[in-house]
């Protein structure tokens, strides 16, 4: 039987003792994570927020995950909890949803684990044609680690940005029953529409790297592009609950720069077929198509927002 944490003493709130307990809780997580091979070495950068380096196969690599724990991790060692999956976009890694949005603070009291791992410079979290596969790394082996090191449950959602919402959606197409939840923000839906693969492309060669390097030519291995296609596997998304939103672009943007409003509208056409082809299917989703907007963070930190009671309904948390 485990010990039961500490009563409140006279003038400390239950929340005081909570929190005291949960960090000494983390702490000796952490001792015990920076000594195994098992979960890589982990790296505390508050008192629920850490940095895992998750040895992979699929990798080929130790790549990072950074964790959010819930606030009684440690006063609770007999209990687990459901996964909440954040992915970046392209250009940008791990560290994009606690460095641009209040997502630490925002779960704060809620009992989930939060899970941003890694999907590379690119931000493509795919089979790369004779690379790394960062679709396993995170559908299979990140999952397997939380289970078995953290005390996840196999309640899971997931959510992304850019190329992570393509992400959430070619994961929970191409494995089925995986993810309760998915939602997409401003993501690649269609990979295959029409300017979509120069996209893809130039993703690539941005990070000095083959555009064949990805998925191959997109006409002469037009069926990989396919089978990696969120549209193409549309099929794989019935019965999970979706979140499914894209700016038009037009006139969109922050800041000045008119480049956010470019890209989005760039991908307008395509979330609207990804959109058509749910609702021809009889796929039930969310869908926000609006006016404007740009491909950047205040427009996405707004529709995670509105998507956050279906997340947190396939989660099991309160809104």
């Amino acid at each position: 039987m485990p010990d039961l944490p500490p009563k409140p003493v006279d003038g400390v709130s239950r929340r005081t003792v909570a929190r005291a307990t949960a960090a000494a809780g983390l702490a000796v997580l952490f001792g015990a994570a920076s000594g195994t091979a098992r979960a890589g070495a982990a790296t505390r950068l508050g008192p629920r927020t850490l940095d895992v380096s998750v040895p992979s196969a699929a990798l080929g690599r130790s790549a990072p995950v950074r964790l959010i724990l819930p606030s009684d991790f440690g006063a609770r060692p007999e209990r687990t909890y459901p996964v909440l999956y954040l992915l970046h976009g392209a250009h940008d890694d791990y560290t994009s949803w606690t460095r641009e949005t209040d997502i630490e603070a925002f779960t704060e009291g809620r009992d989930l684990i939060v899970a941003m791992p890694d999907a590379g410079p690119t931000g493509i979290p795919s089979v790369w044609r004779g690379g790394p596969d960062y679709e396993t790394f995170q559908v299979k082996e990140v999952p397997a680690l939380l289970a078995r090191d953290y005390r996840a449950s196999g309640v899971r959602a997931v959510a992304g940005v850019s190329t992570g919402g393509y992400g959430a959606m070619a994961h929970t197409a191409r494995h089925p029953g995986a993810f309760g939840a998915a939602a997409s923000y401003s993501g690649i839906l269609d990979t295959t529409a029409p300017g979509v693969p120069a996209i893809m492309d130039a993703i690539v060669a941005r990070e000095n790297l083959p555009a064949a390097s990805l998925w191959g030519h997109p006409l002469l291995n037009l069926l990989t592009w396919r089978d990696f296609n969120p549209r193409a596997r549309a099929t794989g998304l019935r019965g999970t609950a979706l979140y499914v939103s894209q700016g038009s672009g037009a006139g969109g943007g922050s800041g000045g720069d008119p480049l956010p409003g470019l890209l989005e509208s760039a991908l307008w056409p395509s979330a609207q077929v990804f959109a058509g082809t749910l609702a021809r299917l009889g796929i039930r989703a969310t869908t926000h198509l609006y006016s404007g907007g740009g491909h950047d963070w205040p427009y996405w930190k707004r529709e995670f927002t509105a998507s956050w009671p279906m997340l947190a309904h396939a989660l099991g948390v309160p809104e």
